[in-house]
């Protein structure tokens, strides 16, 4: 899935960050760039597949 450059980020840097330094790891920007876009894909999805199931409502198990 390609995915446009200009994604609003939906993620706290900061937090992303720490979350992943605390394991003693270097993050770089692209890696919360990348994740960015999965978090998006990830909601689109969960979106299809509310709408699929004749919902409004986006629930824990469309993710």
């Amino acid at each position: 899935m390609k995915m446009s450059k200009e994604l609003e980020m939906l993620l706290v840097g900061s937090k992303t960050k720490e979350a992943l330094k605390s394991t003693g790891l270097n993050v770089s920007g692209e890696a919360l760039d990348k994740l960015n876009e999965r978090v998006h894909q990830l909601v689109k999805e969960a979106q299809e597949r509310c709408v699929n199931n004749g919902r409004k409502t986006v629930k824990a198990t469309d993710f």
